[in-house]
């Protein structure tokens, strides 16, 4: 049995390992897979894992020998799922890996914004400390986060996770999901419309799936409804934020600040209006990478991989 990863850098860019597959079938590992290889590396294989590189239709249907695909993450519209399940190919994902490190990057974010570590750190080893006449100095405005609000959009095991950290933060808590019925459990966090998170909230953080309602949900209408001097955090998708218009909102100094782990495009384009802008603190996709968390993730595969082959898959998405 052939099987083949088609761009494993990012996961496992040699801390980890992948001998507990390869002593299950004839493995190949590229780093990464450019598209017009795609097919040529999938010939034969029987199972086929990936992270972004894409499997269109058109590729799935010249791959007649694809019995399994194995996700490299948690979203899986890499896939052309839908085709796959045409043809009794079950896709599974990795979910709920990540929770407890995007939850941290979150706040990471949110005190680099808040508290301005970074500068501070700069000022000190650039000597301004040691010339100050007095025993402290700050560069810029510091905030407490007690008692303000924090606004989740999107509620599921990322978005709990984050309004815990937020309660122990002393802030009060408030969401919007559209199934809260599936939450009434749940403690220190009050449930209400979009718009209320938007108009009420000091912190937004986005936990949302990318879906056509949620592209573009932060836009120029959205962003008019958002209270002056908020701040905002996307450690979701790239897409649910307009890049353009919240950039204006920065420059305008309608916004405090924005902390982003995800763009539209990644690797981001030289043009990419967010790159601009002095308030804006963006990471490279990171919130994932953590060694313990792609520790895990490599975990959930081992697990997708054996239950198929005992012809039982788990964390399908299609079938």
């Amino acid at each position: 049995m052939k099987a083949v990863i088609l761009d494993g850098f990012t996961t496992n860019p040699g801390d980890l390992s992948w001998d507990w597959l390869r002593n299950q079938c004839d493995l190949t590992v590229f780093d990464r897979t450019p598209d017009e290889k795609i097919i040529e590396r999938c010939e034969g294989c029987e199972i086929i894992i990936t992270n972004k590189t894409p499997l269109t239709r058109q590729t799935i249907e010249q791959l007649p020998d694809c019995k399994f695909i194995a996700l490299l993450s948690t979203g899986y519209n890499i896939v052309d799922w839908e085709y796959a399940a045409s043809r009794n190919i079950p896709v599974s994902n990795i979910p709920s890996y990540s929770t407890a490190a995007v939850a941290q990057l979150t706040f990471a974010l949110l005190l680099e914004m808040t508290n301005k570590v970074g500068i501070h750190n700069s000022a000190v080893k650039s000597g301004e400390w040691t010339n100050c006449k007095d025993f402290c100095f700050w560069k810029a405005p510091l905030q407490e986060l007690c008692g303000k609000t924090f606004g989740i959009v999107g509620y599921g095991k990322i978005g709990e996770s984050v309004s815990n950290i937020a309660n122990s933060f002393g802030m009060r808590v408030i969401a919007f999901t559209p199934h809260p019925d599936k939450h009434i459990n749940a403690k220190g966090i009050t449930f209400t419309s979009l718009d209320e998170v938007l108009k009420t909230s000091d912190v937004i953080s986005f936990h949302c799936p990318l879906t056509p309602d949620t592209v573009s949900l932060v836009n120029n209408s959205s962003l008019n409804k958002i209270k002056k001097g908020a701040y905002l955090i996307n450690t979701s998708r790239g897409p649910v934020f307009d890049e353009e218009a919240v950039a204006k909102a920065l420059k305008s100094g309608h916004l405090a600040g924005v902390g982003v782990d995800v763009l539209s495009t990644e690797p981001p384009k030289a043009d990419n209006p967010l790159l601009s802008c002095e308030n804006c603190i963006i990471t490279p996709h990171i919130a994932w990478a953590a060694f313990e968390t792609r520790e895990r993730l490599l975990g959930v595969l081992k697990e997708n991989i054996f239950a198929y082959l005992k012809g039982k898959p788990i964390n399908t998405v299609n079938l």
